[in-house]
């Protein structure tokens, strides 16, 4: 290539070549792009794939940056557009509190499975955390990924709930929001409004304080009374209308009393016996479940995630391995198996 058409080119790129560009280091953009995503499409697996497609289509149109807008700004525009077009293919993703009533543990158990892209599933912590970020933002940030917000999210469309995300979580300004969604301040400022609006009649649960050392023992205690299968423990420690769901299944169950019936009925349960392993996920303290193994060992069951609020449990929201058993627990780090 002529040495002259490389200077124009590197121009274009705002001082960066095309032979550079092909080299483009974009991984520190990775976390933030993929809590963006994650919130914009209600799921861990998505939000992976969609960051992956934007750096992609990032390297391939390289020479296209112009140097307007800070790469940053950059990214998230094709982010935006990215998951605006994955939104498009697929339905709005819930959590079965949104499918119907609670169950009665004699109505249970479980029902019918729905396929993974009906729910919306959990992220690791360490995906999409700044390390060694301002433990505010940090807090502010979790909150923004717990699994009743995201959920409240897929409520609004696309354009709306990237408005949103820009000017409330990641507190851009209206004018930056613009020029990323290439529209008007004002036409911002009223998808802010009616984004607004839209959440407002939605029934979002409190937001959970900071984990205390209060809460730290009553973890403890949880993984004791779960472990030992210790029914009457366990439901000590719940909120009097605490709720349980388990995605793939479209049953949930409101009620510490019918949480600890529908866990020992009708019969044996094959959770008894289980190991927890702690993980954070959503903004929350979670745990892998791993069932006893007929084979020896422990295996894979579920992803719990868990909401505290005034010292207690007020959600426990097990994704069951049958969502996609390798992938949900590699997603996590996990293993596929434990030793007796």
């Amino acid at each position: 290539m002529a040495p002259d058409l490389l200077e124009r080119r590197s121009v274009a790129f705002g001082g960066v070549t095309v032979q550079q560009a092909a080299t483009l280091d974009l991984e520190p953009f990775r976390r933030e792009l993929t809590g963006y995503c994650y919130r914009m499409l209600g799921s861990g697996f998505e939000a992976e794939d969609a960051v992956q497609e934007t750096m992609l289509r990032a390297w391939r149109h390289a020479e296209g940056f112009e140097g307007r807008s800070s790469l940053r700004s950059w990214l998230y525009r094709i982010a935006t557009n990215v998951c605006i077009d994955m939104s498009r293919q697929v339905q709005r993703r819930a959590r079965p509190m949104e499918m119907g009533p609670a169950s009665s543990p004699q109505d249970a158990p479980l029902g019918r499975t729905l396929p993974e892209a009906t729910w919306v599933t959990p992220i690791p912590d360490d995906r999409i955390e700044q390390a060694g970020g301002d433990p505010a933002e940090t807090a502010l940030q979790r909150e923004s990924v717990r699994l009743a917000f995201v959920t409240a999210l897929q409520h609004l469309p696309p354009r709306q709930r990237a408005a949103l995300i820009l000017c409330e979580v990641l507190r851009w300004q209206a004018t930056e929001a613009a020029e990323l969604l290439e529209t008007s301040v004002a036409a911002v400022n009223s998808a802010l409004q009616r984004a607004r609006a839209t959440l407002a009649t939605l029934p979002i649960e409190a937001t959970p304080a900071a984990l205390e050392g209060g809460d730290a023992e009553l973890l403890h205690r949880y993984v004791d009374a779960f472990e030992r299968y210790d029914i009457e423990a366990l439901v000590s420690l719940l909120h009097e209308d605490a709720i349980q769901s388990m995605p793939p299944f479209e049953t949930w169950i409101q009620g510490a009393a019918d949480i600890g019936a529908f866990m020992v009925e009708p019969g044996p349960s094959a959770c008894r016996g289980s190991r927890l392993v702690p993980v954070r996920a959503n903004g929350s303290p979670a745990f892998a479940q791993y069932k006893p193994d007929p084979a020896g060992g422990y295996m894979p069951w579920a992803i719990q995630v868990l909401e505290i609020s005034g010292g207690k449990i007020a959600g426990m929201s097990f994704f069951l391995a049958l969502l996609d058993l390798e992938r949900i627990f590699s997603f996590f780090g996990l293993p596929l198996h434990l030793d007796a």
